[in-house]
């Protein structure tokens, strides 16, 4: 099997989470194989970015469903780019979120990758990451996050279609590729990290141009989600990565047929110590 010619693209505006992004996909793509585009002409490329194909554009303007949308619109354009180019695959994902395969599957992103069946587009199995406030401080930018936190809500909003195998078009948010089913290919998580510590929540939901962006429901939606899923119990991730991906399968909202959905159920698993050093 050959490996495929794999992009990655993603767009940020002060991100704190654009150096691991560039440092996990780099070493699992080559950095010439990512792309970062900066939200807004006043944005400074970080010296980390070295090697990756990054260009800065006018600010998305609006609040923030508007603002998803466009992202998304200019996202699929550039994939489209790249495929012309002679892309095989291109993966989009928020700075916050990381294609992860299993460990236990001995192979890179791209291998794996490369390996699936030819479908328009595949998903890995959403894991939100959340901080635990009674057993987990304050995280650690600079150590991997799965060593610092080892909950993970198996939540179907982040199953989102993140890798396209041909020209495509996202919609908001890239949580759906319109006029295409989703398919979630087996041993492949799509870790997010929005919610991964409190006080940094805190911190950006009061940041003015979040605020004027209408950020600040998201940010608070988050710190919820932190509080509640903290009351769940934590089972077993094995079993219940099955049972999500069977029913994240079937199960479809009515107003999104190709959005998956576990109908507001709520699954937190214990994420193996296998993934600890990853990500």
């Amino acid at each position: 099997m050959k490996a495929k010619d794999i992009k990655a693209i993603t767009m940020v505006r002060n991100d704190r989470f654009l150096r691991k992004w560039v440092e996990y996909y780099g070493a699992q793509l080559g950095r010439e194989n990512l792309y970062v585009y900066f939200d807004g002409e006043d944005q400074e490329v970080p010296d980390f970015c070295e090697g990756v194909n990054t260009a800065k554009v006018p600010k998305m303007q609006g609040d923030v469903v508007s603002t998803e949308r466009q992202r998304s619109r200019f996202i699929s354009d550039r994939a489209s780019e790249l495929f012309a180019e002679g892309a095989g695959m291109v993966i989009a994902t928020d700075a916050d979120e990381f294609l992860v395969v299993d460990p236990a599957l001995k192979t890179g992103l791209r291998d794996f990758l490369s390996s699936l069946p030819p479908y328009p587009c595949h998903s890995g199995l959403g894991v939100d990451v959340l901080q635990h406030l009674s057993t987990e401080g304050k995280i650690d930018f600079s150590r991997p996050f799965l060593s610092q936190r080892h909950r993970g809500w198996l939540y179907s909003r982040y199953t989102k279609p993140s890798v396209i195998t041909r020209p495509a078009t996202w919609g908001g948010g890239c949580h759906r590729v319109k006029g295409h089913n989703f398919h979630i290919a087996k041993g492949l998580y799509l870790f997010h990290f929005g919610g991964v510590d409190l006080e940094y929540l805190r911190e950006i939901s009061v940041d003015e141009a979040r605020v004027a962006n209408g950020w600040t429901r998201h940010q608070l939606k988050r710190q919820r989600a932190i509080e509640k899923v903290g009351r769940v119990e934590a089972g077993e991730w094995e079993p219940l990565v099955k049972l999500m991906r069977s029913m994240q399968t079937v199960c479809r909202p009515i107003f999104a047929i190709n959005k998956p959905t576990t109908f507001g159920l709520k699954f937190v698993a214990k994420i193996p110590d296998r993934f600890r050093d990853i990500v």
